[in-house]
């Protein structure tokens, strides 16, 4: 069977036990009501921070591509980066209150001044390559004129002259909107399309959630022969073992960090080459996705866990989620002696039964599992040979 690797389905298991993966404003740990129970949950927005920000040897900074800064005060980088390039406080001040009124962060509706003009009001993504570019281009703008009134007209005439070299420049978003997409109303920066869906995370059994009273001890107090503490509190703890599902988009991606049409991903006049970057971005993602944890309260739960499986589909059907095996959650005790996890990977395995007799869907797979798997023509591997693999499969255009 030979198909093209257009999306990459990515399942995981990761159990969690005594810890607060990702807390709500109210500081308990997030939910989901599923089916017939509540489960604990991860959102997808803690687990791409988590991914984006990695620090080892499969972190996204390690594929030598721009990466980006998600702030509100990118604005005031600039200022100092343009102060830094030997320009006055003042005519630097001038040069970015003309990019803010000018459309780059915001279609500002008046004319902003002073720190007005440089609160973006919410955090904004931009790539390192576009903030370089910008600040080159703003101290050209101030070489060009010495007051205050010729700067901000020459920043508004040059925002509006380089629009197209802005969004033309590769990578200048940065990995992350080449990943996860960029949503912005700038009337400079362009906004783009995510190639890597992020499905919430869920237990796949009922919440299993405890209020973990603790107090504080003052040392001192403890010396000097006091009772007491110096302080209590309590916080919710959650055990779990969490459904996790990714997808992603070969051609959306290659379009993100190529620049070619998407449409021409796997045509014949595309060579392998234009695809490396994108096999490469994905062999990373596979471990990342498997090893790195998120978390609050890292020092006092350490929680840090390691997939215990990993199931890769690979094809040019329309994605869907295998949630649905877990729509009713699994008992914490049944009659069937395996252990939850093993159950678990049962229950994925008849939901693929189902799916594959009711759509003949043409998917390869393979799994990197702990325990004995049973899913139908999925071939057995370990982490680095499904992570290569996978990367192999986007660069030939065939799997």
């Amino acid at each position: 069977m030979t198909t093209q690797p257009r999306f990459i389905q990515i399942h995981s298991l990761h159990t969690y036990p005594a810890a607060l993966i990702n807390r709500d404003d109210a500081g308990l740990a997030k939910r989901l009501p599923l089916g017939n129970a509540m489960r604990t949950r991860i959102s997808s927005q803690c687990l791409k921070r988590h991914w984006r920000i990695a620090d080892d040897r499969f972190a996204l900074s390690e594929l030598a591509v721009p990466m980006a800064i998600r702030s509100r005060g990118t604005l005031e980088l600039i200022r100092k980066r343009i102060i830094e390039g030997g320009v006055s406080e003042a005519l630097a001040q001038a040069a970015v209150e003309a990019l803010r009124n000018g459309g780059l962060v915001d279609k500002a509706g008046k004319e902003m001044k002073g720190e007005e003009a440089l609160n973006t009001g919410q955090a904004v993504l931009m790539g390192k390559a576009e903030i370089d570019y910008l600040v080159r281009r703003c101290i050209e703008s101030v070489e060009a004129g010495t007051d205050d009134k010729t700067v901000r007209a020459n920043v508004t005439k040059m925002l509006k002259d380089e629009k197209k070299n802005i969004a033309a420049l590769k990578h200048g978003s940065g990995l992350e909107s080449a990943l996860f997409g960029r949503m912005v109303t700038s009337d400079v920066l362009a906004s783009r399309d995510a190639a890597v869906y992020v499905a919430h995370a869920f237990s796949v059994h009922e919440a299993q959630v405890e209020n973990d009273y603790f107090t504080v001890v003052d040392d001192l107090n403890v010396e000097s022969g006091e009772l007491g503490s110096a302080g209590i509190f309590d916080t919710e703890l959650a055990s779990g073992l969490y459904y996790g599902y990714v997808v992603v988009d070969v051609r959306q991606l290659v379009e993100n960090l190529e620049g070619i049409p998407a449409k021409d991903c796997f045509a014949d006049t595309t060579p392998p080459e234009k695809r490396e970057l994108a096999g490469k971005v994905v062999e990373h993602l596979l471990h990342l996705i498997a090893t790195v944890s998120p978390g609050a309260k890292r020092g006092s739960t350490a929680p840090f866990d390691w997939a215990k499986l990993m199931l890769v589909e690979m094809g040019d059907w329309q994605p869907r989620s295998l949630a649905g095996a877990f729509h009713d959650a699994l008992p914490l005790s049944a009659r069937d002696d395996r252990p939850i996890r093993e159950r678990a990977v049962a229950r994925l395995g008849s939901e693929i039964t189902k799916m594959d007799a009711a759509y003949g869907a043409s998917l390869v797979r393979r799994v990197m599992a702990l325990d004995p798997v049973e899913i139908p023509d999925a071939e057995g591997c370990n982490l680095n040979d499904l992570a290569t693999r996978t990367a192999a499969a986007i660069v030939q255009g065939a799997c």
